[in-house]
């Protein structure tokens, strides 16, 4: 099972992802580390990817979850951190995983999400692009294997409730 960390910018993806994946016995990736170049030079640049911006990275990402997933169909074989902001994304990312991608969405209110991105340092994804993932953002639909968590408590606490409700998920397929 791979878990996906998904959400807009500054909802903490990657902060509960590092706590979360040493819970769980896996590796953590984050997403935005398989980036072109040319993508991560748009974003900092305050541009807003496409969908053909992202359809190669996407791509590159779901070929790297089935290797991360071999062996480990009763187990979590990795933790990743990728927006996924919309359903085709998301649906892109799973794609020939069967049922072994949990989709886990931190979402929270657009004033927290601006005060963390004016806070972060060193990010090349500037403040100014929240309102475009934002616009962007598809919660999940029912239909979607997902897990939504607010991101209003400590991200220790949020990877620990995240690591209790994946960890009965695991011993129901067993």
């Amino acid at each position: 099972m791979i878990v996906v960390l998904m959400g807009v910018c500054g909802c903490g993806k990657t902060t509960v992802g590092e706590l979360l994946a040493p819970m769980l016995g896996a590796p953590f990736f984050d997403g935005d580390g398989f980036h072109p170049p040319a993508n991560v030079e748009k974003m900092r640049s305050g541009v807003p990817l496409t969908d053909a911006d992202r359809r190669p990275w996407l791509e590159r990402l779901n070929a790297e979850m089935k290797g991360w997933n071999r062996g480990h169909a009763h187990e979590i074989g990795a933790v990743l951190a990728c927006s996924a902001l919309r359903k085709s994304y998301r649906e892109m990312l799973g794609k020939g995983l069967a049922d072994q991608a949990v989709f886990v969405l931190l979402h929270g209110p657009k004033a927290l999400l601006e005060e963390r991105m004016q806070a972060r340092r060193g990010h090349y994804m500037p403040p100014g692009l929240l309102e475009s993932q934002l616009a962007t953002l598809e919660l999940p639909g029912a239909d979607e294997d997902a897990l939504t968590v607010g991101i209003d408590a400590p991200p220790a606490a949020l990877a620990r409730q995240i690591a209790g409700v994946l960890s009965m998920r695991l011993k129901r397929k067993t």
